[in-house]
């Protein structure tokens, strides 16, 4: 894995945690090289499901890691980066070398030219072997991702001696791949066995093995800690994954993580680290084996595909049952829905709620998430959602998921404009008119009617429902204000302790926000 991606992995991760308290992949070892189952080829591999029971006694975990080491390799993987994409993070400023080294007559133009050049980056992590029959391996998409030379050994062998391998396919979400050897010892390959993900629980047993710090085919021996914590992969999206408090270090990425009976049921990913330390403090996270054996028969072709809809959803607030018609805190609420796709094309507006998708009724957010990623793109599936306290039924065509589109439409820059006479009470926040010099400078269509929130106090309702300055209300409890008088009357009229279900307008995209009034 390239120092480019794993600094931006890093910058990710500990934004979402705190500023003191981050992730770190576990794979992030910029170093040298470090270092009975079932078959995929009739497609998804089973899995014993079968209860966990029985005693743990002093032979148990050394049959597991007897048994289960030659299932698991060591990765080695190069990549190539130009030198100014990877200076962008660490300086590399002409100005600033210029002042160190001195010189002129053209010598910034020859640093520059030399950091065009290509530079091979060295990167490690962990696999094990899931058929030997066909040498194929998962592994984690981070630490294989961008590689150009994919390199494998095995547990016994002499360190030097490795294998060529190539990436099958991958997939970000779940931050898996699977790669194969294009060599293969001549010896047969040991495969893993799965176990059911589901069944694990807090205090349950596991072992992960894997090759932390360049230290091969290393054993550890923890609980899991949770289940389904839920792990950003991209802005607006994340993975359940296990907890687990069995040591997971750098180069541990990809690596299996077993149950008592040597199954695996997960591929360790990342760890949990503070400020101060780059390693293991007790805190790791695996992607459960159910959610990638079912990806199985797409990664083996090269491509995974996800259904989606176009809307962003969140949890229905706890104090909104009664005004939105809801006897019970069910369904996902839309805040906002894309111009031009499915489900701005089917009907679907911000503030409904949808309660059952396809059929199955929608318990909550993640689940509608599921629900639709695991629908094949084109179909056209029943939508029922909720508006006014009324029930709608809608129908639906599925659009395929495209995270590099998404991710980039998140991370639009806001303009924000300079607040000018500001207006309006409560909430923690301050309105203003919205003039047509604001307007242009925000890009709003034409004919948009509606007043700016100027300001936005720190620690208030306004900014813990995620209002932000230089947004655009348009709706306070769906009637649209269109002045400073408006918003402020309608503002007022929601009651202390009260929800207040607002339409605001960002990056030209509306959204529906809940915020409760002190």
């Amino acid at each position: 894995m390239s120092t480019r991606k794993t600094t931006l992995f890093y910058a990710l991760l500990i934004a979402v945690a705190s500023a003191a308290v981050g992730m770190v992949i576990a794979s992030k070892l910029e170093l040298a090289p470090t270092s009975s189952a079932q078959s995929v080829t009739a497609g998804v591999p089973p899995a014993n499901s079968a209860p966990l029971t029985g005693p743990v006694d002093a032979s148990t975990f050394r049959t597991i890691a007897k048994s289960m080491s030659p299932t698991v390799v060591n990765i080695r993987t190069e990549s190539r980066q130009k030198q100014s994409q990877m200076t962008q993070f660490f300086g590399g400023d002409d100005d600033l070398l210029e002042r160190f080294f001195g010189g002129g007559g053209g010598g910034g133009q020859q640093r520059r030219q030399q950091q065009e050049r290509p530079q091979v980056t060295q990167a490690a992590g962990t696999g094990f072997v899931i058929s030997a029959k066909e040498g194929l391996i998962l592994t984690n998409n981070h630490v294989v991702e961008d590689a150009t030379k994919i390199q494998v050994s095995f547990y016994g062998d002499d360190p030097d001696v490795s294998y060529l391998a190539k990436v099958v396919g991958r997939d970000q979400l779940t931050d898996s791949a699977l790669i194969e050897l294009t060599e293969k010892p001549k010896r047969e390959l040991t495969e893993v066995k799965f176990g059911d993900s589901a069944q694990m629980q807090p205090g349950d047993w596991v072992m992960a093995i894997g090759n932390p710090f360049g230290l091969a085919h290393t054993v550890s021996v923890g609980v899991i800690s949770a289940t389904e914590r839920p792990f950003p992969i991209t802005d607006g999206r994340s993975q359940d994954v296990l907890q687990t408090d069995a040591a997971i270090n750098p180069g541990n990425s990809g690596g299996p993580l077993l149950n008592v009976r040597g199954e695996v049921i997960g591929i360790n990913t990342a760890i949990y680290t503070d400020s101060r330390q780059a390693g293991n403090i007790g805190i790791g996270f695996a992607v459960p084996i159910n959610t990638v054996r079912e990806l199985l028969p797409q990664l083996r072709t090269g491509k995974v595909t996800r259904g989606v809809i176009g809307v962003s959803v969140g949890a229905i607030p706890l104090d909104s049952l009664e005004m939105l018609g809801l006897k019970e805190r069910t369904g996902a609420l839309v805040s906002s829905v894309n111009s031009g796709g499915p489900a701005a094309k089917a009907g679907i507006e911000p503030g409904d709620v949808i309660i059952e998708f396809n059929g199955k009724a929608v318990k909550n957010r993640d689940q509608l998430v599921g629900y639709v990623t695991r629908t094949a793109p084109g179909s056209t599936v029943p939508v029922k959602v909720l508006r006014d306290k009324v029930e709608k039924r809608l129908s639906i065509t599925i659009d395929e998921l495209n995270l590099d589109a998404e991710s980039a439409r998140a991370s639009r820059d806001t303009n924000e404009p300079e607040p000018e006479e500001q207006a309006g009470e409560g909430f923690g926040m301050t309105v203003g008119s919205l003039t047509q010099e604001m307007a242009r400078r925000l890009r709003l269509p034409s004919g948009t009617e509606g007043v700016i929130i100027t300001d936005v106090e720190a620690g208030s309702p306004a900014q813990r429902g995620g209002l932000a300055r230089g947004d655009v209300l348009l709706q306070v409890n769906r009637r649209p204000v269109t002045t400073v008088a408006d918003a402020a009357r309608e503002l007022g009229k929601v009651g202390s302790g009260a929800t207040a279900f607002l339409l605001v307008l960002r990056n030209g995209q509306e959204s529906f926000v809940t915020v409760r009034k002190e």
